[in-house]
């Protein structure tokens, strides 16, 4: 059985599914037709439906829960892992003008759908002059001046500072703070119109994955390296360490609490729409 699946050319991603799509490991029969897209694209899809599994941000999964359903490998959540927000002025300045509620600043964000966005409307709800840029272009944003502050995700957590770019604040450290909770970034997500045999078999499938990608670290590293623009080695690892985790290889009841905290906290503020659909295969 063949079956569509979407994530990121990240190294995270990349090292989640290698022994999946590379069939390193027993795939119970499953084979896969592999799209690489950045997370706002594949957040796109999610929302028609285009994919039999996918990775999708927590935010967007509010907007897509009625196609499909989380499983309980492959996600990303995290202590630290938060996005920020960064500029190339004074950061004190901008952090105060952000929480006297400027709406003038220009915020260039990697999506509206991203879980950044949502922790962005969470801290700063009138921080609304927002420009929607794929993530990899926000840091050359904020240094030519197109915005005032970026809103960076990913391995930009470790390059803007060698850019000479300041943080503002960390999005993450401030869920963190105010919830206790792993912040969570994305998830797996296999289609409702699959077969429910099939939905436990692609987690059972994924779960394998994961545990083979920690067991053998380094047996997708050419792969990992293809899809990584150019990152040193060093930088891809601390990318995957960052984003892969316990969480990744089974969100448990400490994982769910933090996704179901996210969601009910994005409902009351009215970021999100109610979800009618259990969000977990598992549940």
């Amino acid at each position: 059985m063949k079956l569509t699946i979407g994530f990121s050319p990240c190294p995270n991603d990349t090292f989640i599914f290698d022994a999946l799509i590379h069939h390193k490991i027993d795939t119970e029969g499953l084979d896969f037709e592999v799209f690489y897209d950045d997370v706002e694209t594949l957040n796109q899809k999610a929302f028609r439906g285009e994919l039999d599994i996918t990775k999708l941000s927590y935010h967007a999964f509010a907007y897509a829960a009625d196609k499909y359903i989380l499983l309980d490998a492959g996600s990303a959540l995290g202590f630290g892992v938060g996005p920020m927000l960064i500029c190339k002025g004074n950061a004190e300045d901008l952090k105060a003008k952000l929480e006297a509620g400027d709406t003038s600043l220009k915020i260039g964000i990697p999506g509206k759908y991203t879980t950044a966005n949502f922790l962005l409307s969470l801290a700063y709800p009138d921080a609304t002059n927002k420009q929607e840029l794929v993530f990899s272009d926000i840091e050359n944003a904020v240094l030519d001046g197109r915005v005032d502050i970026g809103l960076i995700i990913h391995e930009n957590r470790f390059t803007y500072q060698d850019k000479g770019l300041h943080k503002i604040i960390d999005l993450g450290d401030y869920w963190e703070k105010r919830t206790g909770c792993a912040i969570p970034l994305g998830g797996i997500v296999a289609n409702r119109n699959l077969p429910l045999n099939v939905q436990h078999k692609i987690n059972r499938v994924l779960k394998r994955s994961v545990e083979f990608a920690f067991a053998n670290p380094k047996s997708g590293l050419e792969y990992i390296r293809s899809h990584a623009q150019e990152m040193s080695e060093e930088v891809m690892y601390k990318h995957i360490d960052l984003y892969v985790n316990k969480f990744s290889v089974d969100l448990g009841e400490e994982g769910k609490k933090a996704v179901k905290l996210l969601f009910d906290t994005a409902l009351e503020k009215q970021i999100i729409p109610s979800v009618s659909e259990s969000l977990f295969l598992n549940e």
